[in-house]
């Protein structure tokens, strides 16, 4: 059985190219922490991706809302690294899930020093393709760059080879 917990970045760029559900055709539970829902559910930012996918999908039970319980440790990490990163790493030990999606460099360090093994959304993307259920990484990444994802070069260069694609 795989679980994961998710943070924004990742379900907002998975939201851009319409692969959210990939998510849930990768892994057996995909839980979002209560910060990340609300995050993403209550921006108030001019573009909303993920907003109404995110509710729908938790609403279904798809995706499940989780509520961390170490809320001490939360707190007491906090201002380093925000709310969400927390309860994603957090939530994900309290889950006894092995892997994170998280995108954040310092966050996705703090995920490894737990033991965890993250991935971003260019690995679910790869993942994706790997197991059949996307056909091809490259438009994806182009929609995301085209949507003001950041995505340095190195890393799509790097994302399309594993992908075994052609820049």
């Amino acid at each position: 059985m795989s679980r994961v917990t998710v943070n924004s970045t990742p379900i907002i760029g998975l939201s851009i190219v319409g692969q959210l559900t990939l998510l849930s055709e990768l892994f057996d539970e995909v839980y979002v922490p209560e910060a990340v829902y609300q995050e993403i559910v209550h921006n108030h930012a001019p573009r909303h991706y993920g907003k109404e996918e995110l509710k729908r999908l938790v609403s279904e039970g798809v995706f499940r809302l989780y509520h961390v319980k170490n809320r001490s440790l939360v707190e007491s990490l906090y201002g380093k690294f925000h709310a969400g990163e927390l309860e994603v790493i957090i939530g994900a030990k309290e889950l006894g899930a092995q892997v994170v999606v998280m995108d954040e460099h310092a966050a996705r360090s703090l995920s490894k020093q737990f033991l965890l093994r993250p991935i971003g959304t260019i690995g679910v993307l790869i993942l994706g393709k790997k197991n059949r259920k996307i056909a091809e990484v490259k438009p994806l990444l182009d929609t995301l760059l085209e949507n003001g994802f950041y995505l340095s070069q190195r890393l799509y260069r790097e994302a399309l080879s594993l992908a075994e694609e052609t820049p």
